[in-house]
């Protein structure tokens, strides 16, 4: 038996909506009790004033004080009492003598009765009002003298009831309750609306779905390692993760800042101010290969891009270690096919009886082959360029260019300070050298010149070649990513000399190409001896991040 579902809690919108329904409500019904209250006051008020007025004009009348002179005052002033009650719309007029006989009144069973209620300030000269029960019930009355030569003849009582002042004030109540019942409906219509709005931007959730969804969300931009960076419409910082933080290499409040003034490369700020999606595409930061996504979010209208950063760095090292193992492999093969020919070769002369030529021409090759190593070997003793002089030296042989070491070259082991990472060197020697053979492959007498020695304080790393060399206009554009004037690959190009500059540049040198005598284009790099000017953490980010070479 299924256990009966619990009762989802009222959304935020559905708890927002009752709240402000509430107080719409109680808002209109306290402004309505108080408005009723005083109403009921000023009906009240209104009601002494004009029972005041008639009863003093009554009084101030001088056919009243004549008729009071009279035998008969009743003859003359009960049918002008009954006039002026239906002309001032008061219950009662009441014309009384000093001792409060009635002379007039609305019941003629009353005329001849004492008044009942307060005479005494009147007959003192005052004019007073009061509530009282009298022979018509309750009622609002007003009683002032009548005086004659400073002498009270006679006094006045005019009234309305309490009821007519019930029945008057009863109205005004049915106007305001339309109207508070107009404001409670205007007012709840209103708040649906809004929270029928606020209903589609919550997605229904209540107040702690959207609390857990928030500590959620914080947990997760904070676990992932990739970098998130949200754009809003005018291309700001809307949100930015750890991940991109490190990523982008940027600090402090960057929330709200645009992304042109954070300080990026040009190209990587293109990407991130375009308003067309990038997909994979690589992008080169001081320190960093990454691979940017770009998505628009739309709805009608651009409302902002989400950016996904990675960082490739790692990757494009061992792609360009793969591509150098490759080279090797390639070299290697050719090499085995190579000396399976000269030993075929050797082993033809032996059974042809020629056993001194056979010895003769191995002996020459050996002698080549040695010639080569030693002459590596001699200019450059660190072990690791002199393998990679070595291996770049048999792929050139491959591609039909010739590649040799300057005669200036001298780089002993040892030369390097610790802080100068070799790995760095094959980086950027390495990526110098494959964009040379390149260019020198398929020209006359295809050559590539390399130089490498310490000169004072400075390492200088110099490779020519005999290609087309590069337009001075693009001296500096050789040196972006993605630029490049030989057909793309498979892997794309033009990241290569994109890679040697960030890696110069990263350890404070200088990375520049001219025009190389004869003909061709020659790429030297200088770079300091001494540690480079960041700090220890930027260096071992580079030793343990920045790709190899033959990318």
């Amino acid at each position: 038996m299924r256990a009966p579902a619990l009762p989802r809690p009222r959304s935020l919108a559905g708890q927002l909506f009752a709240m402000q329904a509430v107080l719409v409500a109680v808002v209109v019904a306290g402004y309505a009790l108080f408005t009723y209250v005083s109403d009921q006051r000023q009906a009240r008020d209104a009601a002494e004033r004009q029972v005041t007025a008639v009863a003093r004009s009554i009084a101030d009348a001088p056919s009243v004080r004549a008729a009071i002179g009279t035998p008969d005052p009743s003859a003359e002033l009960e049918p002008y009492a009954l006039r002026v009650m239906r002309d001032a719309d008061v219950d009662f007029v009441t014309i009384m003598d000093p001792r409060g006989i009635r002379w007039t009144h609305p019941t003629r069973d009353e005329i001849g009765r004492r008044f009942l209620g307060r005479t005494g300030p009147a007959l003192r000269g005052h004019t007073f009002t009061e509530t009282y029960t009298g022979t018509l019930g309750p009622s609002v009355r007003a009683v002032t003298p009548v005086t004659d030569g400073g002498r009270v003849v006679g006094l006045v009582s005019a009234g309305i009831k309490v009821e007519a002042i019930s029945a008057r004030v009863q109205d005004q109540v049915t106007a305001l309750l339309g109207v508070a019942g107009a404001a409670l409906l205007l007012g709840a219509v209103g708040t649906y609306v809004i929270n029928a709005r606020l209903r589609r931007h919550t997605h229904g959730m209540n107040a702690a779905e959207l609390s857990r969804m928030h500590d959620y969300h914080q947990a997760a931009l904070h676990a992932v390692r990739e970098g998130l960076l949200m754009l809003d419409g005018a291309y700001r910082v809307a949100l930015i993760n750890d991940g991109g933080r490190e990523l982008l290499g940027v600090g402090g409040e960057v929330v709200g800042r645009s992304v042109a003034e954070l300080g990026l490369p040009g190209p990587l700020t293109g990407a991130l101010l375009s308003s067309e999606p990038r997909v994979d595409e690589v992008h080169l930061t001081a320190s960093r290969v990454l691979v940017v996504n770009t998505s628009p979010v739309s709805g009608g209208e651009h409302r902002g891009t989400v950016v996904t950063l990675r960082d490739v760095t790692e990757l494009q090292s061992l792609m360009g270690e793969l591509d150098s193992e490759r080279g090797f492999s390639q070299a290697l093969r050719s090499q085995a096919h190579e000396a399976a020919n000269r030993l075929h070769t050797v082993v033809s002369l032996i059974e042809l009886g020629r056993a001194q030529e056979a010895v003769e021409f191995a002996t020459a090759e050996l002698e080549l082959a040695q010639t080569l190593t030693d002459q590596v070997v001699a200019a450059v003793g660190e072990p690791v360029l002199a393998a990679l002089l070595l291996g770049k030296t048999a792929q050139a042989h491959e591609r039909g260019v010739e590649l040799v070491v300057s005669p200036e070259s001298r780089l002993d082991d040892g030369v390097l300070p610790p802080d100068l990472a070799v790995r760095d060197l094959v980086t950027i020697l390495g990526n110098l050298i494959d964009n040379a053979v390149d260019a020198a492959q398929g020209s006359a007498g295809a050559r590539v010149t390399v130089t490498a020695y310490a000169a004072g304080e400075a390492l200088l790393l110099r490779v020519a070649d005999t290609g087309p060399g590069v337009d001075p206009a693009h001296a500096d554009l050789v040196f972006r990513r993605g630029f490049t004037t030989k057909p793309a690959g498979p892997g794309g190009r033009g990241l290569g000399l994109a890679l040697a500059r960030q890696t110069v540049t990263r350890l404070t040198g200088t990375l520049t190409v001219a025009e190389a005598e004869g003909g061709g284009a020659v790429f030297e790099a200088r770079l300091p001896l001494g540690p480079p000017a960041d700090d220890e953490n930027t260096r071992a980010l580079g030793r343990s991040r920045t790709p190899g070479g033959g990318t």
